[in-house]
């Protein structure tokens, strides 16, 4: 008898929902093949095998099955989010120019980057097939609308991230387009396939948008004070690729001329010495912003389940709420 305790609300979920996740991934399996470019597996099997939680499709696994669907488009819903999901991740990591990824070499760095952009691209097309399967127009309307303020997203990082102007409101800007879409997305189409009441599906946009925030805040956050073996990223790592993301912003703001010539000097002009991360962290420390971004974190996830809060109590619902909870607990 197994009697492991699952005390982690994305494993309580995998186990609720595992015989979805079972179908999901043989479907997965199934469209990530190619007759003719068997580099496409091959690209595709390395990052989907890569250990991920699944998050994002169980996103739209769970609000689908709260919300009482049993039919199986949910299935391919899962599967197209999990897609769209793994073909930014490969177009990320050439942009970004990385050499890791949960802990393992990237794509890009086995092969190469015309490899990664154009199973990404792969990915994107298999992704739209399986939307369009379900047969419904509004689905295929929030998804695709979510692979372009993706991009949009990830564009505007570009001029975005190095560029000391770049205030709070922005970030948001930047953050609900590459992370916070595709989260809100997966809970929407959930609601949506499942014929639920516009008030409910509105509640798991919220949801998922508040969500995807959070945990994006907390993914920034963990760059400067993570455990490496756990993120699999190096501390700093993002200061090194010169992204402004919110514990700079905030410490920018309240910084001297000293300090702003600092920033300039790494972040914008790419001038960086050895000893630089170490100042960074110590700007960062002053002005306390790490523990400011942290609140700011908290209280996305806290939006995140009062939105859910006005959907039926069941068993999925609350582990979504706790879901919120546990997105901010990795800083601990």
């Amino acid at each position: 008898m197994d009697t492991r305790v699952i005390s982690k609300p994305h494993e309580r979920l995998a186990e609720r929902l595992a015989p979805e996740l079972d179908a999901m991934n043989a479907l997965i399996r199934e469209r990530m093949a190619s007759e003719h470019a068997p580099r496409i597996p091959e690209v595709t099997r390395h990052l989907v095998d890569a250990g991920g939680k699944r998050l994002r499709p169980m996103l739209t696994l769970g609000s689908a099955i709260m919300c009482g669907y049993d039919g199986p488009f949910h299935i391919n819903l899962a599967a197209t989010v999990e897609f769209i999901h793994t073909a930014t991740l490969l177009h990320d990591d050439v942009v970004d120019e990385s050499g890791q990824r949960r802990g393992r070499p990237t794509a890009n760095l086995l092969w190469d980057n015309k490899s990664s952009v154009l199973v990404g691209d792969y990915l994107f097309a298999r992704s739209f097939q399986l939307m369009v399967e379900t047969g419904s127009l509004r689905v295929l309307d929030i998804l695709s609308n979510a692979a372009a303020t993706i991009a949009e997203g990830e564009v505007l990082q570009l001029t975005a991230a190095q560029n000391l102007a770049t205030d709070e409101e922005v970030y948001l800007r930047v953050v609900r387009g590459k992370t916070a879409a595709l989260f809100s997305a997966a809970t929407e189409v959930g609601g949506v396939i499942a014929g639920s009441p516009e008030a409910h599906v509105k509640a798991l946009f919220d949801y998922g948008d508040c969500l995807g925030i959070a945990f994006q805040i907390v993914d920034d956050l963990l760059d400067y004070q993570g455990d490496s073996a756990a993120t699999g990223k190096n501390v700093g790592d993002d200061f090194r690729e010169r992204k402004l993301t919110l514990p700079v912003i905030k410490a920018v703001k309240q910084a001297t001329a000293e300090e702003r010539a600092f920033w300039i000097r790494t972040i914008e002009k790419g001038q960086q010495s050895d000893s630089d991360l170490e100042h960074a962290l110590s700007l960062l420390a002053k002005y306390d912003t790490l523990a400011a971004t942290r609140a700011d974190a908290i209280g996305w996830a806290d939006r995140a389940k009062t939105a859910l809060g006005t959907l039926p109590a069941n068993d999925v619902r609350d582990t979504l709420i706790d879901l919120a909870d546990y997105v901010v607990e990795r800083i601990n």
